[in-house]
């Protein structure tokens, strides 16, 4: 959500300098302390947000984390989550349970309700309209996502007052019907929310004696999903290499893709590999290796265009490749960029013997599977996808989608790599997407010619496309192409398939063992080697 003014700024003192935007990996110390600092009872008994939750909630679900700033200091913040109650709509539950000790992780981006897990007010600012900007924050989020309602589990502020009188539920009602006022239940049902029960033991908290009241407000546009639930969108780009002059040349062809696959409202955008290697056509060096080099030196260049992006259309982009310096070797680095600002590293495994040649390019030893807010998913950069072993690593580790970003020179190169990936979706029952480059760079060596025809396979069955191939783009042009991936079919196709070759492996006859290096490829900086500690796994099933 890009920042906005408040509207209004006559209503409380200043508030014309106040901002609500979406939180980002900056602001997590800042949250924490005025989570503490908005709830100091609540603080002495450890129920606050601690940095280690605030990173959680930014990787699991960015657009639900709002904050408002005023001059660069933070006021005001909401957290929420995404949940789905199943066939009873309105059952009791605990803080915990609902947000997962806090965690998020059970957050279910096809589920049809937001949840408010938390807000709060900087006290020194409140009676601003702070927490009204942050419930509009919510009520935007709720429509944009087309989602049902939004239900909270709100604090019962004052009832520690009353509690001699009257039970919770009571008390509950009279605020409802006007006949008391309770700090918080009060502001929620003047903003539109609707009271529906009270639930005991909700969450540690004095003032409420541990009760809350379960409210929802309904999105009066909402629209039945015409699709499945449990579905993602995807676009693959066909790019065109073409001479550039500079840097801001590529950005311009990069940001326009982006843009129109945000404009088809993806989720995910895969460019190709090799993609910073058309910066060659502007560095003036002597040999492939040296331009290689000099092309590793855009490397921030690189992430802070894909981060900024990533950012702005709130879309995960896989930024194809680029080649990233470890010391004196030089790696062909795939990057994930996710709304949050996170970024993550895949480095690709198996050199051909053109990359060692001409440019010097040594492999990785990093292999992952990445949790995203919409799917698990790994990469598999061109050649590595001819090995059946590290999909197979990949698919064990929970993948559902498998990027392909692929840069082949002609179309033996390419069917190489498109029956290859075929194979592997068939193979572990997952969706693969490729992405490759067109065009030419004549000046550029062992970049001249490209023949690519992305495309978006999935297994071979009855939930799928009848010839496993869900989009394709025509050969050689430059294009981007989109479609929806159904992980209800794939389950459909793992569990009870025309053929199940996830379950019916035989491990007894075959299994394999991998080696491969502990720790997270993202915090890899361009200046460290790759850690070198080894564990080893045994797959198969």
């Amino acid at each position: 959500m890009a920042a906005a003014k408040s509207q209004g700024g006559s209503r409380g003192d200043g508030n014309g300098d106040l901002v609500l935007r979406n939180a980002t990996r900056a602001d997590v110390q800042a949250i924490a302390d005025l989570n503490a600092i908005a709830y100091p009872l609540m603080a002495e008994k450890d129920v606050i947000w601690s940095p280690r939750h605030i990173e959680s909630h930014l990787r699991v679900f960015p657009e639900g984390q709002f904050v408002v700033e005023e001059h660069g200091q933070i006021v005001g913040v909401a957290s929420s989550l995404i949940v789905n109650f199943g066939r009873d709509a309105y059952r009791a539950h605990t803080w915990y349970g609902i947000t997962d000790n806090g965690m998020f992780y059970n957050h279910d981006p096809y589920g049809d309700t937001l949840y408010g897990a938390d807000i709060n007010v900087h006290p020194e600012h409140r009676r601003r309209g702070i927490g009204a900007m942050l419930y509009d924050g919510r009520f935007d989020l709720c429509r944009r996502l087309n989602l049902r309602r939004i239900v909270l589990g709100g604090r019962l502020y004052d009832y520690a007052e009353h509690a001699d009188e009257m039970t919770a539920e009571e008390y509950a009602r009279r605020v409802d019907g006007n006949e008391l006022r309770d700090t918080v239940l009060s502001f929620q049902l003047a903003h539109g929310f609707t009271l529906k029960r009270v639930m005991p033991n909700y969450l540690d908290d004095p003032r409420s004696l541990n009760h809350a009241t379960f409210l929802e407000w309904l999105n009066p546009g909402h629209e039945p999903r015409s699709h499945k639930a449990r579905a993602v969108r995807i676009s693959s780009v066909q790019y065109k290499m073409r001479k550039i002059s500079n840097f801001d040349g590529f950005a311009r062809q990069i940001r326009y893709f982006v843009d129109v696959a945000s404009g088809y409202g993806s989720d995910f955008v895969l460019f190709p590999e090799l993609l910073t290697a058309q910066l060659m056509s502007f560095i003036r060096v002597k040999t492939p290796r040296e331009a290689i080099r000099r092309v590793t030196e855009y490397g921030k260049s690189v992430d802070d265009l894909f981060t900024g992006l990533a950012a702005e259309f709130q879309i995960a982009i896989i930024g194809g490749t680029h080649p990233r310096r470890h010391g004196e070797r030089v790696e062909n680095v795939a990057s994930l960029y996710l709304p949050d600002g996170s970024v993550h590293r895949q480095p690709k495994l198996h050199i051909t013997p053109a990359e060692r040649r001409w440019w010097g390019i040594e492999g990785g030893s990093t292999l992952q599977v990445f949790d995203t807010p919409k799917a698990r998913v790994g990469i598999l950069v061109c050649y590595d996808v001819e090995f059946p072993e590290a999909a197979r690593f990949l698919s064990d580790a929970g993948a559902e989608i498998i990027f392909v970003p692929f840069c082949t020179d002609d179309r033996q190169a390419y069917l190489r790599v498109r029956y290859c990936a075929q194979a592997r979706a068939v193979e572990n029952q997952v969706y693969v997407a490729m992405a490759g480059t067109t065009g030419n760079l004549p000046d550029v060596e062992n970049m001249d010619i490209q023949y690519a025809q992305s495309a978006v396979l999935s297994p071979s069955d009855f939930p799928f496309a009848r010839d496993g191939v869900l989009v394709e783009a025509s050969p050689d042009v430059e294009t981007v192409i989109t479609t929806d991936v159904d992980f209800e079919a794939l389950e459909e196709a793992i569990l009870d398939g025309s053929v199940r070759p996830r379950r019916d492996r035989r491990p007894d006859l075959f299994s394999f063992t991998t080696s491969l290096p502990l720790g997270d490829p993202r915090s890899l900086e361009e200046s460290e080697e790759p850690p070198l500690t080894d564990r080893r796994l045994r797959l198969g099933r």
